[in-house]
C-alpha cells in the first residue's frame, strides 16, 4: 500500500453500533478521551484489557469494510470489530468471537477471515481472532483487580514519592518498599498507593503472574 496516495482514507469507524437485545452493547471511554463502541461484554472486556497496555495508542471499532466472495459465487463484505495501533508493534485487526462461536461457523466464516488476513498483510497489518482465551485470562482478573485502586484520590506528592523510590532502585519487590513501615495500617495504605500508580500506568509490572508482595515494581517508560 502507498500511504502517500490521495486515494488512501485513514482507518475510521465505517459502521454504526446500534443497541441489540441479543448482546451487550455500549460505549468504553478508552483512556477517558474517545468513546469506543463494544456489542458485547467479550468486546467491552477486549478493550478494558487494550486501554492498560501503555503501548497500545489507539483502538478503532468497525474499521473497514472488506471485500470477499463466498464459495457460491455471491459477493459480500465483511467489517471487523477494531483496529488496534502499537507503538512497538504493526498493526493489528481484530475480530472479537467467543470461542464455541467460531468454532461452529469456521467453515461458513473462513472466506471473509482469508480475504481479512490478505488485506491485513496488503496495509503491513497484521489479522487475529480473539477469543476468550485471548481476553479472560489472568491479566483481566489482574486489570478488575488494579481497577478498585485506580478510583481512589490519592496526594500527589504522597505518590511521587512513591514513584521516586522504585526509581532510585531501577525495579524493586513491593513488599521491598514497605520493609522500612512498621506501622500495619500504613503499610495498607502504602500498598494501596502502589497499586493505584500501577493502574494508573505510572509503575508497571508483570501483569501476566499474581499480584502481591513479591509483584517486581518499576517506574513505566511512556516513551
Amino acid at each position: 500500500m502507498n500511504g502517500n496516495s490521495c486515494d488512501y482514507v485513514p482507518p475510521h469507524q465505517v459502521r454504526e453500533i446500534r443497541p441489540t437485545r441479543r448482546s451487550v452493547s455500549g460505549r468504553f471511554a478508552f483512556r477517558g478521551r474517545v468513546m469506543v463502541p463494544f456489542e458485547s461484554t467479550l468486546e467491552r472486556d477486549f478493550l478494558l484489557r487494550a486501554e492498560f497496555f501503555a503501548n497500545v495508542t489507539n483502538v478503532i471499532a468497525q474499521p473497514i469494510e472488506v471485500p470477499f466472495t463466498n464459495p457460491d459465487g455471491r459477493s459480500y463484505t465483511y467489517t471487523p470489530d477494531y483496529l488496534v495501533y502499537r507503538r512497538d508493534a504493526c498493526p493489528e485487526l481484530v475480530e472479537v468471537k467467543p470461542a464455541a462461536q467460531w468454532r461452529e461457523h469456521a467453515r461458513v466464516w473462513f472466506p471473509k477471515w482469508k480475504a481479512a488476513r490478505r488485506h491485513a498483510k496488503a496495509h503491513g497489518w497484521t489479522f487475529r481472532l480473539h477469543d476468550e482465551s485471548r481476553i479472560r485470562d489472568r491479566v483481566l482478573e489482574n486489570i478488575r483487580f488494579l481497577q478498585r485502586y485506580g478510583r481512589i484520590h490519592f496526594p500527589e506528592d504522597v505518590l511521587a514519592r512513591l514513584v521516586a523510590a522504585v526509581a532510585s532502585a531501577d525495579a524493586c519487590r513491593l513488599d521491598d518498599v514497605l520493609v522500612a513501615e512498621t506501622d500495619i495500617d500504613e503499610r495498607r495504605r502504602m500498598t494501596a498507593r502502589l497499586w493505584h500508580l500501577v493502574a494508573a500506568r505510572r509503575l508497571d509490572c508483570d501483569i501476566t503472574r499474581v499480584l502481591d508482595g513479591a509483584t517486581e515494581l518499576r517506574v513505566i517508560d511512556n516513551g
